[in-house]
């Protein structure tokens, strides 16, 4: 008995050995370089009519206290479509849209959560986009948010964008806000 399952598990070694060789052509690994990559654009945030680019979907009635008059008040959210322009002019080259939704997440300081893709639809970025994921403190002239992924030539990305309010309109809430994007990818 035990001259037969030393001869299976010597034939079932072999096996193993032989097509191990034939199927498992390994290659040897070659990380890929990261990469870092800057870049610049304005994000156009429009939430009154005709043609609004965010829109209001659920707001809450019992949080009360004194934002409530605000155009985004504590526990709101938002799904956007923003255009992003190479300029601060609407009107300049479209190069992306950023899709997503933020909800108003600071009760006594303005701030707003973002869960956006930053998708590029131009240029040397066309079908690539990041994702954001961060908070936005708004009353601040300058912050930062970060960038939690990407796609297409940003895969695996990570980074921070640094924004800048270039235009508000406190009563309705509409913004131009530059972006300065930071990417370590590869």
């Amino acid at each position: 008995m035990e001259k037969k399952i030393g001869i299976v598990v010597s034939l079932y070694l072999c096996l193993t050995f032989a097509l191990g060789e034939y199927y498992s052509k390994t290659r040897p690994f070659t990380p890929k370089q990261l990469v870092v990559t800057n870049f610049h654009f304005f994000f156009h945030d429009t939430l009154t009519a005709p043609n609004p680019s965010a829109v209001l979907v659920a707001k809450p009635t019992l949080t009360g206290g004194d934002n409530d008059s605000s155009p985004s008040p504590f526990g709101s959210l938002f799904a956007l479509d923003d255009p992003l322009t190479i300029g601060p002019d609407p009107k300049s080259k479209k190069i992306g849209n950023a899709r997503g939704m933020y909800v108003s997440s600071g009760k006594h300081v303005p701030t707003l959560t973002m869960y956006v893709d930053f998708g590029f639809t131009s240029g040397k970025f066309n079908g690539s986009s990041i994702a954001v994921f961060s908070r936005n403190t708004i009353t601040e002239k300058e912050r930062e948010v970060a960038v939690v992924g990407g796609r297409g030539r940003f895969r695996m990305a990570r980074g921070v964008a640094q924004l800048n309010t270039y235009y508000v309109n406190l009563t309705n809430g509409d913004a131009i806000v530059e972006y300065n994007v930071t990417l370590y990818h590869y």
